[in-house]
This record gives C-alpha cells, structure tokens and sequence, in this order.
C-alpha cells in the first residue's frame, strides 16, 4: 500500500536527471504525463503513470490534483544564506544617485554585511537562517547551495560555514555548502591581494576535516580578483579534493568563464559580460552557467547574462535567485523563472529544466534531486497552476498549493481563491 497517491494529476512533469544536465536543445525537451499519477511509499517515489494506472492502487492518503502541475522540488544553487543585518537603507541611496563606492565609503555594501556578520552569534544567524529556509521551502525550493563569504577572516568564515552545517541538521531543507572566502578583499588587504588568498586557501584542510563545505568559489572580476589570481586559487582548491565555482564576467569580459571551462570549474556564475569566446566554450564543456536574472533586475542593469546564447551554443544553463541582502533580496525562484521567461528569453521548459534538473547537477545533487524518478526521494511539489507554462506567465505571486520534503508534507498553503 502507498502511503500517499497523487491523481489525477493535470499535468506531471516527467523531469529526469541522472544522465546529466539538460543541455542546448535538449532544454526545451520536457515530457508531461497528461492526467497523471504519482505514489510515495517510505518517503521515495513508488509509482509513476497515468490516472487510469492508478485506479486498482491502494493508498493511505489519495490527493486529487485535477487541473494542477506537480513537478521536481525546485533547486536555487546559489545563494547566500547566511548573513548578518540588513541593507534596505542603501536603496534610498541608489535611488539618490550614489555609485556603489559611494556607499562603500559610507560604510555600506558588502563590507556593512560582513562587520554585521562578525558581530551576529552563530545561535543569531541560525534563527535566521531558519527564517529564509522556511520561506524558501513554502516557495517550492527543496535543496538550495549556501555560500560564505561575509566573514573574510578564519573566525568568521568557519561561523558561516558551521551555521550552515547545523541549518542542514536541523531544516528539512537539503543544503550543499560552498566555501568563497575569496568574495572581496579586505581594504587593510589591498596592497598584498596573494597573502589575503593564501589565507583563505589555509583555511581549507581544516574545512574539509570538519566537513563545512564541498565546493570552494571566488569572485572574479575588476577590482576583486583577476583570472590568474583566481586560477590559481581554484587549482589549490581543488587538489584538496574541493568541486570549484567562480563567480564570473558578472561587470566585465575578463576571461572567468573561459578559465572555469578549461579547468574544469562544476559551475560558472553570472556571466553578464561573457565573451562570445566564454559561450563557446560553455557549448562543449562540462561547466554549468549558473545564471541570476535577479540580480541584473534588482540592481537596475539593462543587460542580462545571454541565456539564448549560451543555450544555442550547446551550454547548460540552470537559474538562481542569488540571495543576498545587498544585490537580490530575493528567496523566491519563481520570481527568477518569471524573469527568465521576460528578461533572458528562456522558452517554459527551458526554464522548468534550469530550476530542477540543471540545478541540481550545479550542486553535485543530480542523483537526488531535481527529478522525479521512481525509487528517488519524493521531493516534488503540487503548483495551483493548469499547465507548466502558467508560472513563468503569472508573475510575482507564490503559485504553490503543497511541497513534498523525502515524501512528507513540508509547506501546505490554501489560495485565497480557493
């Protein structure tokens, strides 16, 4: 007997994902099971099929899911959870005309977040963190990637990294965490940028003794770090045995993402100023672009990272909201995929195939989440929604009626047209 079956399902989204990322044209591919059914038994999914299929089934709990979409739990794999203070007062500023160094040298930007973060107790950033998760789930999310980065120094980073460790123990959320205490350089740093790197790098052997992250990232980019600053940083990362990120060509065209593709980077993010020579590159390589329209949205830009592009070229790309309290102040995803469909001209199921499955790969979970497979997790979500192209149209709303956590009820929430 099924302990839960959901049918008929309008529409289920036949996501899957263990051979790999979606890439090129393979985005726009999305099978759907039209009157559908889906059963959980023992927290994974043990039936897949149409509504007929379903009719000789037992169950505990059947759920009528007529004129609704179910899906993979979505997937943010770039964030930054776990922060200190807030920055809403700089919006007034920007709205005044102040360039970012302006409000740097008034004691804003990411410098505010990290002596905020220095001064918050792990128990302090903890409840927060919960705060955002608990958001974030009843948004659809079920796994999400966590940076550091608001520390810059040995104490404050391993804070960040073991909040997030204790957030993944005790939140039903799955949590990847990613080590970038290479974010910004330090002003007392910025005559000797190698020595600040090479304290970051000291820092990974106890990192991964104590299993605070899997991935190391850092910012590349015009006044931060430069490519070979940041090449070099990433191949020591990663003969420690860590999978590498960089935050890349977010301003200008320096050459991060061509670098992230010929070592081997999992995932190149932002990629705003790519050069045409970057989207080739992504085209055959097996590097990620981790896109994050929010940003480009949030922070006013014009520009956004060329998804088309790097699609038509044969890339992978996946979508994040890019959560941070100074550029994208922003849990909900579905807002990204209303951004992907308006701003990067993504087409529906390249959209749905980036939150999921692309996703997931991003973060080293393309086995376990991102998919609906039987025998996987049942981390799925029942969207009040009659097809799959209604919630990149319907835009600044939550669309979901239930999330299914490891196939137990984590968010349920009634629409007020219901």
């Amino acid at each position: 007997m099924l302990d839960t079956l959901l049918t008929p399902i309008g529409q289920l989204l036949m996501i899957t994902g263990s051979k790999g990322p979606k890439r090129g044209s393979d985005m726009a591919v999305l099978p759907v099971i039209e009157h559908g059914a889906l059963g959980i038994k023992d927290g994974r999914i043990a039936f897949i099929g149409s509504a007929e299929e379903a009719n000789g089934l037992e169950a505990k709990e059947r759920i009528d899911c007529s004129g609704k979409v179910v899906s993979p739990g979505l997937v943010d794999p770039h964030t930054h959870l776990v922060f200190g203070g807030s920055r809403e007062h700089e919006m007034a500023l920007k709205q005044q005309g102040l360039s970012y160094l302006e409000i740097l040298s008034r004691g804003g930007g990411i410098f505010s977040t990290v002596k905020a973060t220095k001064a918050e107790s792990e128990e302090s950033l903890f409840q927060k963190g919960l705060f955002h998760l608990d958001r974030s789930l009843n948004l659809g999310i079920t796994t999400m990637e966590a940076k550091s980065g608001y520390g810059l120094d040995r104490e404050t980073e391993l804070k960040q990294l073991r909040v997030v460790k204790q957030l993944n123990e005790a939140h039903e959320m799955d949590i990847v965490s990613t080590f970038l205490g290479a974010h910004a350089l330090p002003p007392e740093c910025k005559a000797e940028p190698d020595a600040f790197l090479n304290s970051m790098l000291d820092l990974l052997p106890e990192i991964k003794a104590e299993g605070l992250a899997e991935f190391a990232d850092i910012f590349c980019e015009t006044g931060v770090f430069t490519v070979e600053q940041s090449r070099n940083f990433l191949a020591s990362a990663k003969e420690m045995g860590f999978g590498v990120k960089i935050h890349a060509d977010e301003i200008d065209p320096l050459g991060g993402t061509e670098m992230a593709c010929e070592i081997g980077a999992v995932t190149a993010d932002h990629l705003v100023g790519v050069s045409e020579k970057g989207i080739s590159l992504l085209g055959t390589a097996p590097t990620i672009a981790v896109l994050l329209p929010g940003t480009t949205f949030y922070l006013g830009k014009d520009s956004y990272a060329p998804a088309r592009s790097i699609i038509e070229a044969g890339g992978a790309v996946a979508l994040s909201t890019d959560f941070n309290p100074g550029s994208s102040p922003t849990e909900n995803l579905q807002f990204i995929m209303n951004l992907a469909a308006l701003r990067l001209k993504m087409k529906p199921e390249e959209i749905w195939n980036a939150v999921t499955v692309n996703a997931a790969h991003a973060i080293g979970r393309g086995e376990e989440a991102g998919a609906i497979e039987i025998g996987r997790w049942a981390d799925i979500v029942l969207w009040d929604a009659p097809n799959y192209h209604y919630l990149p149209y319907h835009y600044g709303v939550n669309h979901v009626n239930t999330v299914w956590k490891k196939g137990r009820k984590a968010g349920e929430r009634k629409p007020s047209y219901a």
